[in-house]
């Protein structure tokens, strides 16, 4: 009886490591590590959402129950409390929009080559609006704009700005160079390396600038009652001006679930939007 042969090619050395390195390496995600980590994630906003509507809840029903005075009862009555809110969302809404405007494009052409040289200055002047203090950047717009929406609009911008500039310019600066050059390889343009292999690479980077400008909004935009802009904020001044604890208590948790709720908008469609594999 003869033995049987492999008669099976051996690996090389670097083929065998790389085999390995697939089958045993713990830092290469498999599919089932990245269903499950989605799974997890999925689990994980659920439970956020449900937190919140708990704590929206708990609130509705300390006010009903709570012995308000009259002067109370007339700054936290549904109506009032409805436009307070929707001023608010105005002013982050309007802010968001014009700050993803800017940022993304201008993101996008720093990182061009022919225009690198302005990304020092550009992000200077990005990092002053963040530097500056939130409360000085807006009085001293509204002496310059006049006082009202608009003006608490150009300062919310200002101090947004800088997340979603940065991180886009980072998303985009770290996807692999063998990646753009294999699209060029195959005959794409500038254009269509940028928009199908480079931003959507760069997604995840970018949405968390964005939930970060995003939240940043909705807690600055507070602010915007000292220079007539309205929103929540109009509630935390008078609870301190008229020492009413109920009211102050009371805009500051709808500033922090609102924000909340934000944060989780966001990151449902980073989860939606991030590229299958990541």
């Amino acid at each position: 009886m003869s033995e049987s042969t492999d008669t099976r090619a051996p690996q090389s050395g670097t083929e065998q490591s790389r085999s390995d390195r697939r089958t045993t390496d713990p830092a290469v995600p498999t599919a089932g590590t990245r269903d499950a980590a989605r799974a997890q994630e999925r689990r994980t906003l659920v439970l956020q959402i449900l937190v919140i509507g708990a704590v929206f809840a708990a609130v509705a029903i300390w006010l009903a129950t709570a012995d308000l005075s009259e002067t109370e009862l007339g700054t936290l009555n549904a109506a009032t409390l409805w436009g307070y809110t929707v001023e608010h969302l105005a002013l982050t809404a309007v802010s968001a929009v014009i700050v993803l405007a800017i940022a993304i494009p201008a993101g996008v052409l720093l990182t061009r080559r022919p225009l690198r040289f302005l990304t020092a200055p550009v992000m200077t002047v990005a990092n002053i609006g963040q530097a500056a203090p939130a409360i000085g950047l807006i009085v001293l717009l509204a002496f310059w704009l006049g006082f009202g929406f608009w003006a608490a609009v150009v300062s919310l911008v200002l101090y947004a700005v800088l997340p979603v500039l940065r991180n886009t310019m980072v998303g985009l600066t770290q996807v692999d160079d063998s990646l753009i050059e294999a699209g060029r390889g195959m005959g794409m343009s500038s254009a269509a390396v940028l928009f199908r292999v480079e931003l959507p690479l760069a997604v995840p980077l970018m949405l968390a600038g964005i939930r970060t400008a995003l939240v940043l909004l909705v807690g600055t935009a507070t602010l915007a009652t000292f220079i007539n802009g309205g929103g929540l904020g109009v509630l935390i001044t008078t609870g301190v001006n008229l020492n009413l604890t109920t009211v102050l208590v009371t805009g500051s948790l709808l500033v922090a679930l609102l924000a909340l709720v934000v944060d989780w908008l966001g990151r449902v469609v980073e989860y939606f939007a991030r590229p299958k594999g990541l």
